[in-house]
């Protein structure tokens, strides 16, 4: 990727972001969809007792739910752009311009962190206004936030452009994603603890970077006795950072040849016969 094409990528993210924070509409949607359920959970079950922890359930969600706002902003607000991009001609544009499509994952990637940097401090002040969250006292712990929010990040933005590149259109791509990710909010231990699921949804967890992102933060708001609630009766941060290392690696190397892939097979009929598509449903 050429310097040039860094440059223009990330004036294009924040260029993004600003319209993103203009857009009412949409900007009080996104909370909704994550700080204002998150409240709304905590302030229904926050005050129950982990068993065998003395800790309310509430900062065990806090910790939880940082990490699905990270997760959705990426595999879900980031699939259903790119996916809308492509129906409006963006992505065959691409094709005209030297180092179009790597400035272009470039803008969305970053579009899409300042997002999750948002969703992320808005979610820790309210956990600490309604969940009695406290933030990290030592230089470990924050330093175990940084890598946890850096890889965390990692592990999903590239697979969020793949999975884009590859969704049939944006009028599916709600119902499409909001499924698996309900699916995986539930087994991932964002609300209560994974280790009271039976051991095979426990093992299929943990193949996902959900699971580890929310482990991560775990160890870093909640005190060492919470570890008692989680596999193994441990926080498990080298595994962590091996698992979400590892869905890093691979979505850094699937993504851009997915985006790629789906800008060459663009072309003025395909959009044209979408665009008529689209006309035609939304005539009835």
């Amino acid at each position: 990727m050429s310097t040039r094409a860094l440059r223009i990528g990330m004036r294009r993210g924040w260029a993004e972001h600003v319209h993103f924070l203009r857009n009412r509409r949409e900007l009080v949607s996104a909370l909704i969809g994550t700080v204002g359920i998150y409240v709304l959970l905590v302030r229904w079950q926050g005050d129950t007792i982990v068993e065998g922890t003395g800790q309310s359930q509430a900062v065990l969600m806090t910790a939880g739910f940082v990490a699905f706002s990270l997760f959705s902003a990426a595999l879900m607000n980031l699939p259903m752009g790119i996916s809308a991009d492509r129906e409006e001609g963006t992505l065959l544009r691409l094709r005209t311009v030297p180092g179009g499509p790597s400035a272009y994952l470039v803008g969305r990637a970053v579009s899409v962190l300042l997002q999750i940097a948002g969703y992320v401090l808005l979610m820790l002040v309210a956990g600490a206004a309604f969940a009695g969250l406290s933030l990290p006292s030592s230089p470990g712990d924050w330093l175990t936030l940084g890598w946890v929010l850096a890889l965390g990040t990692l592990s999903v933005v590239p697979i969020g452009a793949a999975i884009g590149a590859l969704l049939p259109g944006p009028r599916n791509a709600a119902s499409i994603l909001s499924l698996p990710l309900m699916a995986l909010m539930l087994i991932s231990g964002v609300m209560f603890p994974v280790t009271r699921m039976p051991e095979p949804v426990q093992w299929a967890a943990q193949v996902f970077p959900l699971y580890w992102q929310g482990l991560g933060f775990r160890s870093v708001f909640l005190p060492d006795s919470m570890a008692v609630a989680e596999i193994g009766a441990s926080w498990r941060l080298p595994e962590t950072a091996a698992v979400l290392g590892a869905w890093a690696a691979a979505g850094l190397v699937l993504a851009p040849w997915l985006l790629l892939r789906a800008a060459r097979r663009e072309s003025g009929a395909r959009l044209a016969e979408r665009q008529e598509r689209r006309a035609s449903q939304g005539a009835y």
